[in-house]
């Protein structure tokens, strides 16, 4: 299996889902998984695209087995890599004789039309309304192998740069094709067009050339690749044909489109920051300074994220919806991937990390969270941190949001807020909090939050006080607002020695 993108950009979700797919079949299957670089068009190539590829699917934890590895690519043939380079800019040597032997048996011919000749070809088809194909009928007419003598051709070939090699379409063909998604397919050859395969001026090949080559010398076996490549199987499948390779050649799989939240249309580049969520796994920073939102830099677990796009065109087929990568290789087939577009939903991506928060320690999550605090300016043991975190985890959905949930747990508050002072913090409340402080000052029973906040009720009730009142004036004074955690959660983690330094900071500060 091999997942080959192009460094053209940032690696959209939909890139990486196909990565994911081609890992789980090659490892459910006991099979290789190749990171190839398809690089051949060089006016596309952008500067930092590849290394984001790789470090994608690092932290996607989607490893490949051979290719481009650690940043690097391995520059020659090993007995570890036995198929290298896995660039194919570094392969372009293999590429012409390929080409040029399509073109001695006769499936192949060279085309000298300029872009210009081309450009004017198709200006004139619209001025009647139609569109200009090059193909079996337009052929005839262009300037190619096929219509100019030999003589003519050979002076071309050596005197210019700008041709290129064409496949040659056979006319009214039925290809015959079949795909472990959607099944056989048939298409006539009459309504495909003469694909560029090679190109004189950068001695690159197109994708087209390009990707069944290195697959047929990397024995790839199994091809899964998203839907936008399935107009391009006709001529893949000629291609093999016309390289006597049919016996090698590998099984296709073509994916279904992800589709934008409202189902309507493909979800593109840019409708993250339309809709306001990330398309890339990594935050991404273009030659030209636009800053793009990734799901890491976004506070997503690489786990959770694995999962969420796992799961957007295929289900294990029972109810489970939360599975590791291993658990992923075992459970995963093609059979079970729909045909039809996935809709992508971004509030079920914040579930799956909600759900993959939930699973992590507290000392694991005290850990990714002690950077944050420092961020805030804020010190605390990883003891302490945990402890806090025990109290807040089912409110967060992200390890930012434990600072969003309490921030109070971390620091006393230094300002009140004064719609709730003006309130709560009424005499008939706070002229009974002097006795709270000092029940929770004693306090010595049981150090458990059920504990404590039934003492803490059963002392303010018992002395017939209003229950509401006190214990928004309480809260005031803990955390500077009447709204947020349970004040035992608040008692229980900050311990009673703040608990009661905060009250008394209250009364010196509301007096």
């Amino acid at each position: 299996m091999r997942f080959a993108p192009s460094p053209t950009g940032p690696l959209h979700i939909g890139g990486v889902r196909t990565a994911l797919y081609n890992y789980l079949y090659a490892k459910q299957h006991g099979g290789t998984f190749v990171l190839r670089i398809e690089d051949t068009d060089s006016n596309r190539f952008v500067p930092g695209a590849e290394e984001y590829i790789i470090e994608a699917l690092r932290w996607c934890g989607i490893t490949p087995d051979e290719g481009v590895e650690n940043g690097k690519v391995v520059e020659v043939a090993s007995e570890k890599h036995p198929y290298g380079p896995y660039r194919q800019s570094q392969r372009r040597g293999i590429y012409r004789k390929y080409a040029e032997q399509l073109v001695e048996a006769g499936y192949a011919y060279y085309a000298f039309d300029t872009a210009e000749e081309l450009a004017a070809k198709r200006a004139e088809a619209e001025s009647h309304g139609q569109t200009f194909i090059y193909n079996q009928v337009s052929r005839k007419q262009l300037r190619n192998s096929l219509t100019l003598n030999p003589e003519e051709t050979q002076k071309l070939l050596a005197e210019t740069t700008g041709w290129t090699i064409r496949f040659k379409m056979p006319e009214n063909v039925t290809v015959k094709m079949d795909d472990l998604i959607r099944g056989h397919i048939e298409v006539n050859t009459d309504t495909l067009d003469d694909k560029v395969l090679w190109k004189r001026a950068d001695e690159l090949p197109t994708y087209h050339l390009a990707n069944i080559v290195d697959d047929h010398l990397m024995e790839i076996t199994e091809v899964i690749r998203g839907e936008e490549w399935l107009p391009s199987l006709p001529l893949h499948y000629m291609l093999y044909k016309a390289f006597g390779w049919e016996d090698s050649q590998p099984r296709f799989a073509h994916l279904s489109l992800l589709l934008k939240p409202s189902g309507q249309g493909k979800l593109s580049k840019r409708d993250g920051d339309k809709l306001g969520f990330p398309v890339f796994p990594l935050r991404w920073v273009s030659p030209e300074g636009e800053v793009t939102r990734g799901y890491r830099e976004d506070g997503y677990f690489p786990e959770a994220f694995i999962n969420m796009l796992a799961f957007l065109g295929w289900n294990p087929g029972d109810e489970r919806e939360l599975l590791s990568l291993d658990e992923l290789v075992d459970a995963f087939s093609l059979e079970r991937v729909i045909k039809s577009g996935a809709r992508f939903n971004p509030e079920k991506a914040k579930w799956y990390n909600k759900e993959y928060l939930r699973m992590k320690s507290d000392e694991e999550l005290a850990e990714l969270y002690l950077p944050v605090l420092e961020a805030h300016g804020v010190k605390a043991t990883p003891e302490y941190t945990a402890k806090a975190i025990s109290v807040i985890k089912d409110r967060a959905t992200f390890v930012v949001d434990f600072w969003t949930a309490a921030p109070y747990l971390f620091e006393a508050p230094s300002d009140y807020i004064e719609k709730d002072v003006a309130k709560f913090w009424k005499e008939e409340n706070y002229s009974h909090l002097h006795a709270v402080r000092e029940h929770i000052a004693g306090y010595a029973g049981a150090w458990k939050v059920k504990a404590i906040a039934e003492s803490l009720e059963g002392y303010i009730k018992g002395e017939g006080w209003p229950i509401g009142g006190v214990m928004n004036c309480l809260r005031l004074a803990l955390t500077g607002a009447a709204s947020g955690l349970g004040i035992a959660e608040i008692i229980y983690t900050t311990g009673l020695q703040e608990a009661v330094a905060r009250i008394d900071k209250a009364f010196e500060k509301l007096a």
